[in-house]
């Protein structure tokens, strides 16, 4: 199990940084689409799903985008922000 999560996470880190942008920016909308359906009627179960189910879609792209930016990634995008 060890050896096969290692393999994806060297495949990932392999992509470009303008793709690890775009993968860790989708975590937004997905937490922002958690929370908010909570205004939204409707029962209490449904809602719980797709709070669990956007709310786990925002942690995959988040650590996905993080794997792919890498440290380096990371630092950049602080210098970037940092700036302004």
């Amino acid at each position: 199990m060890r050896k096969l999560f290692r393999k994806i996470r060297q495949l990932l880190s392999k992509l470009s940084f303008r793709t690890g942008i775009v993968v860790f920016s989708l975590c937004i909308p997905c937490y922002i689409f958690s929370f908010a359906q909570f205004a939204l009627p409707g029962d209490l179960e449904s809602q719980i799903v797709l709070w669990a189910l956007f709310f786990g879609l925002g942690q995959v792209f988040q650590y996905t985008g993080r794997i792919i930016l890498g440290t380096e990634g990371i630092k950049r995008l602080k210098r970037h922000f940092g700036r302004k």
